[in-house]
């Protein structure tokens, strides 16, 4: 996040302004309507690399059994987004952008649906500046400790991390008070019967 970005503002409303296409079934096993596959490989050339090969293609198609439907549409949403005119017309965040495509979304898309990075305003802001992160900017405007403290803040994978942890905790607070509890049963009833 060393370099200044777009406006975050921006590249919220695009999200907010995705169209139904990019939302629209991949294809997956011959069903569905969009190869993401070939969207990926538009936008890849048009930040300035060079587009998918067959071996880059097969990483964007359903019937590989690390790629599911949610994460599939959640890469046509970051591909919408990263072809905001602000990134293609510097033609260098393609090396960047590949990877973000590949695996970057892969917590955030078993856990997040994809059209909740359309429709709700805290996730429309994680995915933007997931993607900023990933393209080693930060919004215009922020300093890397303010922009990297806000996507901190806004992580449903470190949200969901956290939930886990304190459940874990509970747990065992609840288990240590339950021992605890029936010991001081145990011993009461000692106590009883040696009176």
């Amino acid at each position: 996040m060393r370099d200044e970005g777009p406006e975050l503002e921006a590249l919220t409303r695009r999200l907010a302004e995705c169209p139904a296409d990019f939302l629209a079934e991949p294809r997956i096993a011959g069903a569905g309507v969009v190869h993401v596959e070939a969207v990926v490989s538009d936008l890849l050339r048009d930040l300035g690399g060079p587009p998918l090969d067959e071996e880059g293609a097969a990483l964007f198609r359903a019937d590989r059994p690390d790629r599911g439907r949610n994460r599939l549409r959640l890469a046509l949403v970051a591909a919408w987004l990263l072809h905001d005119p602000w990134f293609a017309a510097r033609g260098r965040f393609a090396g960047a952008a590949r990877p973000f495509l590949v695996a970057g979304l892969d917590e955030l898309a078993s856990l997040v649906d994809a059209a909740k990075c359309v429709s709700d305003p805290d996730r429309r802001e994680e995915l933007a500046r997931r993607a900023l992160a990933a393209l080693g900017l930060r919004p215009a405007g922020e300093t890397p400790a303010q922009a990297q403290d806000r996507l901190t803040t806004l992580d449903s994978v470190e949200r969901n991390q956290l939930i886990a942890t304190a459940r874990s905790v509970q747990e065992h607070a609840r288990k240590i008070w339950e021992a605890l509890r029936k010991k001081a049963a145990e011993e009461a009833a000692a106590k009883v019967s040696r009176e």
